[in-house]
């Protein structure tokens, strides 16, 4: 044996009564340090609170990864300047859950095409939308990796206008 196992701790082991109540009087923090965490914890709410403003703003130093660099500015602003199908798919769909719920085949049936045919009118436009911006992206960012570039456009095509993040920055119509 070692004489770390065979020493002793110099002190009795302490009862389950008074082992549970020095653990319920360490867990009672003072005043002043309930006041700290709470001027810790509005500080980190405020810190989070203006990242959020900068990130739906677009700066740059608030983007996450995914949406950082000006090929990723060009795509979004390339985006917010045209309609397309996809950011009308959602308003679609409630419209046809509403034409569901008549009951009369023609409305039902009816409704199952309006939705298949905006779904299927959506991809179509996003692959040529993803074509077209990998084109422009090669041409104006000639040592641009143009992986992911469609695929990021096509999915923000697809979203509400006023339900993108960043929110958008052009105006419908612009060119570039």
């Amino acid at each position: 044996m070692t004489e770390s196992a065979s020493s002793k701790k110099g002190r009795p082991t302490p009862k389950r009564k008074e082992a549970e109540a020095a653990r319920k009087v360490s867990s009672l923090a003072p005043a002043s340090t309930r006041e700290e965490k709470k001027r810790a914890k509005e500080a980190a709410r405020q810190a989070r609170i203006a990242s959020r403003a900068a990130y739906l703003r677009g700066d740059e130093s608030a983007l996450p990864s995914r949406d950082k660099g000006p090929v990723k500015k060009f795509v979004r602003n390339y985006v917010d300047a045209r309609r397309s199908i996809g950011e009308y798919f959602l308003p679609i769909i409630f419209v046809v859950l509403a034409l569901t719920l008549i009951p009369s085949a023609i409305f039902q049936v009816g409704s199952i095409i309006i939705m298949y045919s905006v779904l299927l009118t959506s991809v179509v436009d996003g692959f040529f939308l993803s074509r077209k911006l990998k084109k422009v992206v090669s041409e104006k960012f000639p040592d641009a990796d143009l992986k992911g570039v469609g695929m990021y456009g096509w999915l923000r095509s697809t979203q509400m206008r006023r339900m993108r993040t960043p929110k958008p920055s052009v105006n419908r119509g612009d060119t570039f």
